[in-house]
């Protein structure tokens, strides 16, 4: 149950991930700003845009279900940790334009990586860190999503770069029904 709740949950993540809101939100949602190292995830990865993964033809959904059944996460050698990782690169333009997903989790830097999977960097630099509340995967990860894409750009703590955005699912995201996910985004 939990394989499909959280293909559910990435479903829903990725619509809302940049689906443009109106400005305002929720005048309480404070981001955290971080400045982290460079980081390395290796994964499962695929070329796709918003607009794709709105209609029953996206990726996402289908990697987290691959990722789940074929236990990809055993499979990634030298994790600095046993988080699942979601990312967001290579943006084309902005979040209209297609982007690199890539489903898989932290490693060492030089880490070998696995056939058939993907060495990504996530650049060194500022990040708005949100949480989302605890509760349904399904549910409080779209909430999440929603309230950051609602927020005035100068809410975030800075202009996004459009480099690499992220989801973490630590061992907080181990029930899926009482989850706690955080949402990276890489600011200015």
């Amino acid at each position: 149950m939990f394989e499909w709740e959280l293909r559910s949950l990435l479903i829903c993540a990725a619509a809302w991930l940049f689906i443009p809101m109106a400005q305002g939100g929720d005048s309480a949602m404070h981001p955290k700003v971080v400045t982290q190292a460079e980081v390395t995830v290796t994964g499962i990865s695929a070329r796709t845009n918003n607009a794709k993964e709105m209609t029953g033809d996206g990726v996402i959904g289908q990697m987290w279900g691959r990722f789940m059944q074929e236990g990809l996460l055993g499979k990634i050698p030298n994790k600095v940790d046993q988080s699942i990782v979601a990312v967001y690169t290579e943006y084309a333009s902005d979040h209209d334009g297609d982007y690199t997903f890539v489903l898989g989790a932290r490693v060492r830097p030089d880490a070998a990586v696995p056939e058939g999977m993907v060495a990504k960097k996530i650049p060194a630099g500022k990040f708005a860190v949100f949480t989302s509340d605890r509760g349904p995967a399904p549910k409080v990860v779209p909430e999440l999503w929603m309230k950051i894409n609602s927020l005035p750009k100068t809410a975030v703590g800075g202009d996004r770069t459009y480099r690499a955005d992220y989801e973490v699912y630590d061992d907080r995201a181990g029930d899926p029904q009482n989850v706690v996910v955080d949402v990276y985004l890489g600011i200015r």
